[in-house]
């Protein structure tokens, strides 16, 4: 396998993360193995039908093998780093309802379809009126102080160890709850 080939050391690396061997993989890709050898050792030209098997059959995204991040392994994340992740200024909200602060907790992972956090929610003033929308789903998980959570035209208030799953679309709003900061994990899933 040649240092240039980044598609096939993609496919080795996640074909042996699922222990499989090049023949099983191309029995579930309906190929010949001499297709997926090919493939992993850069000496087939890879077109579109073949890798759209290889993805289903890995269980990933196309763009998962055609991108250019060559980490498709997971993204740990110790709980020391966590105030050193990279904070995603893009996301940071203030607005009458407090200031949000995002911790990305997988900027290592590639191709991912969720984002995680964990975000520090200071208090402010009362409930703005501004609700967000977007398409997606969202689960929070309070672990320190309480959450107010508007959803639609109800307010939820969850406190430590409790959670929220709720579908985005519906206009929602994620503040502290009371005069106390809190702090949450939130899993969030944007279609693509």
């Amino acid at each position: 396998m040649t240092n240039d080939n980044r598609l096939g050391v993609k496919i080795t690396t996640l074909r042996e993360s699922l222990r499989l061997s090049q023949a099983e993989l191309a029995e579930r890709c309906d190929c010949e193995v001499k297709v997926i050898e090919g493939l992993e050792e850069g000496n087939l030209a890879p077109s579109l039908a073949p890798l759209i098997k290889i993805t289903r059959a890995l269980g990933v995204r196309l763009g998962t093998l055609l991108d250019d991040d060559t980490n498709v392994g997971p993204a740990v994340t110790r709980k020391g780093d966590i105030e050193e992740a990279t904070r995603l200024k893009s996301l940071e909200t203030s607005s009458d309802a407090g200031l949000l602060q995002f911790f990305s907790l997988a900027d290592g992972k590639s191709a991912r379809q969720m984002e995680t956090f964990i975000i520090n929610a200071d208090p402010s003033g009362e409930l703005d009126h501004v609700l967000s929308t977007h398409e997606g789903e969202e689960f929070l998980y309070a672990l320190d102080g309480s959450l107010e959570i508007a959803y639609g035209k109800d307010i939820y208030v969850i406190e430590p160890g409790d959670s929220i799953y709720y579908d985005s679309i519906v206009p929602h709003q994620v503040r502290a709850h009371g005069s106390d900061s809190a702090r949450f994990l939130a899993v969030v899933y944007t279609p693509v």
